[in-house]
């Protein structure tokens, strides 16, 4: 299984978390982690906004839900990510790899009308960066602003490693959006930089992974039930 967790932290925290991100021969249980600082979509480059060391995001994989429930009761990180959101997660498809998550390509698939999680994670190619922020941010907007995307949010840590994380309200809206079938303004931008994308690659790894929402933990900023009721 796999997890994803938001934490209003001390920046002192964020930072300590991504240098020494907990890792499985310490952790019992787990796969992979992946610790980040929050951005906000669609904020300007340079700005608070774009890297707010006040916000730790943690991806995660699991051997299974007893050594996540284990990593939130003992683990000092755990502890203090127990205190802040997370949602636990199924996975069911992957587009796209990285190294350190060896994940089949589909193990189920989600119905149109169910609730959905998307997770991108990718290891920049440095000299690429400005055509990434000119293609990324339009699509940042699209997602931010879209009617169907219940939390959306991106994250990174410094030097090359950039990841998003939205919870959608149905696979219908998500597939939509994707493909640039949606009424909202410039629908295209995500299929554009997409192709630009295989016109020439911004990144050395990139993966997009779907997953079903299991359950939802605490509360952020907040708000709690950013997973909406199904069935």
């Amino acid at each position: 299984m796999h997890s994803f967790h938001l934490l209003r932290a001390n920046p002192v925290t964020t930072v300590r978390a991504m240098v020494r991100p907990p890792r499985p021969a310490s952790v019992h249980g787990l796969v992979h982690a992946e610790c980040l600082t929050g951005m906000q979509l669609g904020a300007p480059v340079v700005s608070p906004a774009r890297l707010q060391l006040g916000r730790l995001a943690m991806f995660a994989a699991w051997q299974d839900e007893a050594a996540l429930d284990e990593f939130l009761t003992r683990d000092p990180l755990g502890k203090q990510l127990a205190g802040g959101w997370h949602v636990r997660l199924e996975f069911l498809r992957r587009w796209g790899s990285v190294s350190e998550l060896d994940l089949p390509e589909r193990t189920g698939r989600a119905l149109p009308d169910e609730p959905v999680v998307a997770v991108t994670l990718a290891r920049m190619r440095l000299p690429e960066l400005p055509r990434f922020i000119r293609w990324g941010r339009p699509v940042e907007r699209l997602v931010r602003d879209h009617p169907g995307a219940t939390l959306a949010m991106a994250a990174i840590r410094l030097p090359r490693t950039v990841s998003t994380f939205s919870v959608w309200r149905s696979t219908r809206e998500m597939v939509e959006m994707v493909h640039g079938h949606t009424d909202i303004a410039e629908p295209r931008r995500h299929v554009d930089a997409m192709g630009e994308r295989e016109r020439r690659d911004f990144h050395h790894e990139f993966t997009t992974l779907r997953f079903r929402p299991l359950s939802e933990h605490g509360s952020w900023q907040g708000r709690q039930h950013f997973v909406p009721a199904h069935g």
